[in-house]
C-alpha cells in the first residue's frame, strides 16, 4: 500500500484527493464523509465491471470488423453487405420508435438561444476565467485586434483609419440586426433611436442602451469622455455582444492529467467556478493583474423594472470517456478505478455548490456533464444509469446531471437515434466531431485498406453525410428548443477573416451552437447568430430526409490510387510534424492544448483529436505498403529539426532529440494498430507518468 493513499470504504484514496473531497467538496452538502465513501465504493463495485465489460465489448467488435475486412481485401466493399455484417455482430441496433427527448429545467443558453460555445483546458486558470467572461465581448476590440476586416492596424497607437473602419462594420451590424425605423445607425447622433421593431430596445444603465435579436443581446457603450466616443457622433465608445453563451470546462482531450495531482488540481478549479471563488494573478503589461469571475449586469426596463442577465458563459464540465483509469483511487482488488467514474462522482459532488447554493451558473438548476468518446447506445445507456446513480448519492433529484453527447465514434454515429433515446429525459446537447470522428474511422476500417489523405477526408462523402444526419436525427428526436445541436471547432485561432468567411455554415446547417477558440472568437461568431435565425432554419431542415446510413458508412478508401512518392512524403511529413509538435508539449510540460504552429507555420489549436487522426493515419498507411518504417522514420527526423526550431523561443522546451517525448510520438505511430480504438490516452499518459517522474 502506498504511503500516499488513504483507505475508505474498502477503497484506496490518493490522499490529497481524500482531502479534496472532505475538506473542500463536501461541506455543505449535508453529507457526510463515511456515507459519502460507501455510497462511492457501492457505485465503484457495481459500475465498474459492467465498465470493463463495454471495452471488451469495443475489443471483440473491433476484431470481428478486422476479420472481416481481411477476408475482402483488395475487394470493393457492397454496402448492403457491410451493412448487413454490422447488423449480424450488433454493431448497428434497431431504430427506436419515434420520441421526444425531455429534458426538464433546462437553460435557456441551452435550451432556446443559438450561440457560440467555448472549450477551455480546466488545468488552467486563467483561461477558466477568461471562458467564464467571454459571455460578452467588445466588437470594436474583436474587428480592431484580428484580420476580421482586411490590414492591420498601424503601430505607435491608435489608428484611426482602422478605427473607422471598425466602427463602420459594427454600425452594419446594427442595421442589419436591430435597424432604426429610417436612416442608418452611422448617422446616429445619441438621441432615443426610433428603432424599426421598438421592442428590441429592451432596457438601458445610465446612457447605455441594451438591444436583443434572435435572442442574443447587444449593448450600445454610450461615453462621450471616452477616445472612442469624443469622436462618434452619439457618443458611443464600444458595442458589447453577447457572445459565449456556454463554455465547456474540459477534463478530457485539451488537459494532461495523469495522477492524483493534476485530477485535484482541476477539480479544485471546477469546484472555484461553481463556488464563484476562482481567481487567477498573472503579470500583464509590467504589473500583476488578477482576474475573477464577472458579476452579472443590471439594466432597467422601460417600465421601471429591473432586467438580470448572466456576465457568465453557462459552464459545462467535460468529464474524460469510459477508456482510462486512474491512481488516484485504487478499488478493493488493487487496480485503478475508471476516471469517468470518478469524474461523474467528484464534479456532480461539486456542482451541488451552484445547485443547491446561489445558482450563479445554472439557473434552472441543472449539473451539465459533456460525456465524449461513447461507443453505441450501450455505453450511453450505462452513463445514464451512472448519473442516476450519482444523483441517488449526491440526494438530487432525478435527471438534475443532464449529458451532452458528442457524436464523435463511428458506432455512435450510425445509431445516434438510439444514443439519443437512452438518455431522452437527461440530454441537453450533442455534436459533431470531425476530428476524433475520423480517427475512429481509420482505426475502426484500418483493414479495409489504405485511407485517403488527412486533407482529403473534409470533402469525402461520409463526412456530409455525419453532418447532416446529426443534425437531421437530432431535429427528428425534438432537441430543437429543448437542446442544443452543435458543431466542431474552428482550429486557426489567428485567422479569424477565414472565420467570419466560413464558420456561418454551421447555423445555417441547423446547429444551435458551433466551438471557437478563444473569447474574441466568440464575438466574431456572434455575428453569425445575428445574421441567421437558427430557429428558422432548424424547422426548414426538420422537413428533410435524413441522409442515408449506406451513405455514412462509405469508406473513404484510396481505391486504385498511384502513390507518387513527393506526395507520400508530404503526407508523411505534415501528420509527424503535428504528432511531434502536440506530443512534445504534452509529454514535457503537461500541455494538453495550444496554439501549435503546424508545418507552414501557421498556428492551430491542437488536442487528443488532432493526434488521434495523424497518428491513425500515418499507421494505416505503413499497414497497406503505402509507405515504409524507413519513411516514417525520415519523416521524424526531418520534423524534429523543424519542430525544434519552432520552438526555439520557449525557455521550458527540450529538444526532442532522443527525449522521451520522441520516443511517445514514435509510439503512437508503430504502436497505433494496437491502441484500443485508435486512441492516444494509453500511450500519452504512460510515457507522461515516465516524464514527470524524470522530473
Amino acid at each position: 500500500m502506498s504511503p500516499t493513499t488513504i483507505e475508505r470504504a474498502g477503497l484506496q484514496v490518493a490522499a490529497e484527493l481524500a482531502d479534496f473531497v472532505e475538506d473542500r467538496a463536501l461541506p455543505g452538502t449535508g453529507i457526510a464523509a463515511d456515507a459519502f465513501w460507501e455510497g462511492v465504493a457501492a457505485i465503484f463495485a457495481r459500475f465498474a465491471p459492467e465498465n470493463r465489460a463495454l471495452l471488451d465489448k469495443r475489443d471483440a467488435l473491433q476484431a470481428q470488423l478486422d476479420a472481416w475486412f481481411v477476408a475482402r481485401h483488395g475487394q470493393p466493399i457492397d454496402p448492403a453487405d457491410q451493412e448487413a455484417f454490422l447488423r449480424s455482430i450488433g454493431y448497428l441496433v434497431e431504430e427506436p420508435a419515434p420520441f421526444t427527448v425531455d429534458p426538464a429545467n433546462v437553460d435557456p443558453e441551452i435550451a432556446t438561444l443559438a450561440g457560440p460555445q467555448l472549450v477551455v483546458p480546466i488545468l488552467n486558470a486563467r483561461f477558466l476565467l477568461n471562458a467564464a467572461n467571454a459571455r460578452w465581448g467588445s466588437l470594436y476590440d474583436a474587428l480592431y485586434g484580428t484580420d476580421a476586416i482586411p490590414g492591420v492596424a498601424a503601430s505607435g497607437g491608435y489608428d484611426a483609419v482602422r478605427g473607422a473602419q471598425v466602427i463602420d462594420r459594427a454600425k452594419a451590424l446594427l442595421d442589419d440586426a436591430v435597424p432604426l425605423a429610417t436612416g442608418s445607425w452611422r448617422d446616429w447622433r445619441g438621441d432615443a433611436p426610433r428603432l424599426a421593431d421598438p421592442a428590441q430596445l429592451v432596457g438601458r444603465a445610465g446612457d447605455n442602451l441594451l438591444l436583443r435579436h434572435h435572442g442574443l443581446h447587444i449593448e450600445l457603450v454610450i461615453d462621450r469622455d471616452h477616445a472612442i466616443g469624443r469622436g462618434d457622433p452619439a457618443g458611443l465608445a464600444d458595442i458589447l455582444l453577447e457572445s459565449a453563451l456556454t463554455t465547456i470546462c474540459d477534463l478530457e482531450d485539451s488537459v494532461a492529467a495523469v495522477d492524483a495531482a493534476d485530477k485535484v488540481a482541476a477539480y479544485a478549479n471546477w469546484l472555484g467556478l461553481m463556488q464563484g471563488t476562482l481567481t487567477a494573478s498573472f503579470a500583464k503589461g509590467g504589473r500583476r493583474v488578477t482576474r475573477s469571475l464577472a458579476a452579472d449586469r443590471r439594466y432597467t426596463t422601460a417600465d421601471g423594472g429591473e432586467l438580470v442577465l448572466p456576465g457568465r458563459s453557462l459552464l459545462f464540465v467535460r468529464n474524460v470517456g469510459h477508456l482510462m483509469t486512474t491512481p488516484a483511487l485504487l478499488l478493493p482488488d488493487g487496480g485503478q478505478a475508471p476516471e469517468g467514474i470518478l469524474d461523474a462522482i467528484v464534479t456532480s459532488l461539486i456542482a451541488c455548490a451552484d445547485v443547491n447554493g446561489p445558482r450563479a451558473n445554472s439557473r434552472a438548476g441543472s449539473i451539465y456533464i459533456v460525456k465524449p468518446k461513447q461507443h453505441g447506445p450501450q455505453e450511453v445507456a450505462f452513463t445514464d444509469r451512472l448519473f442516476d446513480a450519482v444523483e441517488d448519492l449526491l440526494r438530487l433529484p432525478r435527471h438534475t446531471i443532464k449529458i451532452g453527447v458528442m457524436d464523435e465514434e463511428r458506432r455512435t454515429s450510425a445509431n445516434l437515434a438510439a444514443c439519443i433515446h437512452a438518455v431522452r429525459h437527461r440530454i441537453v446537447f450533442i455534436n459533431t466531431g470531425f476530428l476524433d470522428r475520423t480517427g475512429d474511422e481509420l482505426h475502426s476500417a484500418m483493414h479495409a485498406g489504405a485511407m485517403i489523405p488527412k486533407g482529403e477526408m473534409k470533402s469525402a462523402g461520409w463526412i456530409a453525410a455525419y453532418e447532416d444526419r446529426n443534425v437531421q436525427i437530432g431535429l427528428a428526436c425534438g432537441l430543437g428548443g429543448r437542446a442544443q445541436i452543435g458543431k466542431g471547432m474552428w482550429a486557426a485561432p489567428d485567422r479569424m477573416g477565414d472565420m467570419l468567411d466560413q464558420k456561418i455554415a454551421h447555423p445555417l446547417s441547423g446547429a444551435s451552437t458551433a466551438w471557437v477558440p478563444s473569447p474574441t472568437a466568440a464575438t466574431l461568431h456572434a455575428l453569425h447568430y445575428h445574421a441567421v435565425d437558427v430557429a428558422q432554419r432548424q424547422e426548414a431542415r426538420a422537413a428533410e430526409p435524413v441522409a442515408s446510413l449506406s451513405k455514412l458508412l462509405t469508406l473513404p478508401l484510396a481505391t486504385g490510387r498511384n502513390w507518387e512518392a513527393a506526395e507520400v512524403s508530404r503526407e508523411l511529413d505534415n501528420n509527424v510534424q503535428g504528432i511531434l509538435g502536440y506530443v512534445v508539449r504534452w509529454i514535457d510540460q503537461g500541455i494538453g492544448c495550444s496554439k501549435v504552429p503546424d508545418i507552414h507555420d501557421v498556428g492551430l489549436m491542437e488536442d487528443r483529436a488532432t493526434l488521434r487522426i495523424s497518428s491513425q493515419h500515418v499507421a494505416n498507411w505503413l499497414l497497406h505498403g503505402v509507405c515504409t518504417e524507413a519513411d516514417v522514420d525520415a519523416a521524424f527526423a526531418r520534423m524534429a529539426v523543424k519542430v525544434d526550431a519552432q520552438n526555439a523561443g520557449d525557455p521550458a522546451y527540450r529538444p526532442l532529440a532522443g527525449g522521451i517525448a520522441l520516443r511517445a510520438a514514435r509510439a503512437l505511430v508503430f504502436e497505433g494498430l494496437e491502441q484500443p480504438n485508435g486512441y492516444t490516452e494509453p500511450l500519452l499518459h504512460a510515457y507522461r507518468a515516465v516524464a514527470k517522474a524524470a522530473a
